[in-house]
């Protein structure tokens, strides 16, 4: 039975470029692989197909060898290509080179590195405006101090384990594919505590509360992430420690809203002051209070905005936000009668352009009604 063209094996293009190459077999190889497909001797065929034609086409020699002479080029006899290349040998340095990421190499001792922690964190407003310096208790896994971190009893060691020697993984040839698998009397550690340690029971880690002192620096916002860097659990054989974060949320304050750098006030003031005009003060999240300059005929609603006194930009050099401050003119209630009597003398002496607003939405309704009588 003659081969197929390694090519249309892996189902790409003839000059594809080596990262579509790698892609196709990757996709193909997970689809195909024997772990996969338990007893399906045509899947099995199918895989081998594909690590054949990927090993030819991953070299530049062996595929410009191909293109010129197609199967030709390796046609020596039983498994081996003209090269001296022998198919079965080689399937483990494929699977290594492309799904090693997931078996953690061949040979390489499983150090595994300490789980991330995350601590919740709440502070205020005044404090994410100045930053703050705080303490926190944080449980985790440590190295145990009896044993040093190794797990084995004081006077003793870890031995290498007989099983694997050390590597933490075993090998068995099943026909045509080698098999990787973690060593079972390791568990991958590559190595057996004959005499555990009483105090951590062989784990080589304990769980303790720690304080730690943190630096929660100024403009910090609402789901901000500090990093700890080797401040989280503990690694296992030796690994390193995992890391902690910090996450900070901002409770809510009675006063200021907060947009990003900027912050926003709320300031009732009376109808005459927002006709006549005047000054009020406000307060700015530092405890001290800005004056605020309402000019003649400031409509409800209206944003002024006071500088540089927002928040600050975190890692901004000094820079800061502006503080923005909504008038409201509120409607008096209560009046007496004759405060009552001088509004409505007011209202009758009011001329046109007193009120633009007003003047304006009541000449828009009239061209609407007059619009929808005629039509």
């Amino acid at each position: 039975m003659s081969k197929r063209c390694y090519y249309e094996v892996l189902g790409v293009e003839r000059g594809a470029p080596p990262e579509i190459i790698k892609g196709a077999y990757r996709k193909l190889a997970k689809e195909h692989h024997p772990d996969r497909n338990h007893g399906d001797t045509t899947a099995e065929i199918r895989f081998k197909e594909l690590n054949e034609a990927y090993d030819v086409l991953k070299d530049d020699q062996k595929r410009a060898a191909y293109d010129r002479f197609g199967h030709a080029a390796f046609e020596n006899g039983g498994g081996r290509g003209a090269n001296g290349f022998d198919f079965a040998s080689s399937f483990t340095d494929i699977f290594d080179d492309l799904f090693g990421e997931f078996t953690g190499g061949r040979r390489a001792r499983r150090q595994n590195r300490g789980q991330d922690l995350r601590y919740n964190l709440e502070i205020t407003l005044e404090e994410s405006f100045r930053g703050r310096h705080a303490e926190i208790r944080v449980p985790s896994a440590v190295a145990c101090e009896e044993c040093h971190g190794n797990g084995a009893a004081p006077g003793t060691t870890p031995e290498q384990c007989p099983t694997c020697s050390g590597i933490g993984k075993v090998r068995a040839q099943q026909g045509f594919f080698t098999v990787e698998r973690t060593c079972p009397s390791c568990r991958g550690q590559g190595r057996v505590i004959r005499h555990p340690c009483k105090h951590c029971q062989g784990a080589g880690l304990v769980q303790k509360e720690r304080t730690l002192a943190v630096e929660i620096p100024a403009g910090v916002e609402e789901g901000t992430r500090i990093r700890l860097a080797g401040e989280g659990q503990a690694g296992f054989n030796g690994g390193p420690s995992g890391d902690l974060y910090l996450f900070i949320s901002v409770k809510p304050h009675p006063l200021f809203q907060r947009d990003g750098h900027d912050l926003y006030f709320r300031a009732p003031i009376s109808f005459v002051t927002a006709a006549l005009g005047g000054t009020i003060e406000v307060p700015t999240v530092d405890g001290a209070r800005a004056k605020v300059t309402i000019p003649e005929g400031t409509q409800s609603g209206r944003q002024i905005r006071v500088r540089g006194k927002g928040m600050p930009v975190l890692r901004g050099g000094g820079l800061s936000g502006d503080l923005y401050v909504e008038v409201v003119a509120e409607t008096p209630v209560k009046l007496s009668k004759k405060q009552k009597e001088l509004l409505r003398t007011f209202e009758t002496g009011c001329g046109p352009g007193c009120q633009p607003e007003s003047e304006g939405f009541l000449a828009k309704l009239k061209e609407f009604w007059t619009g929808g009588a005629d039509a």
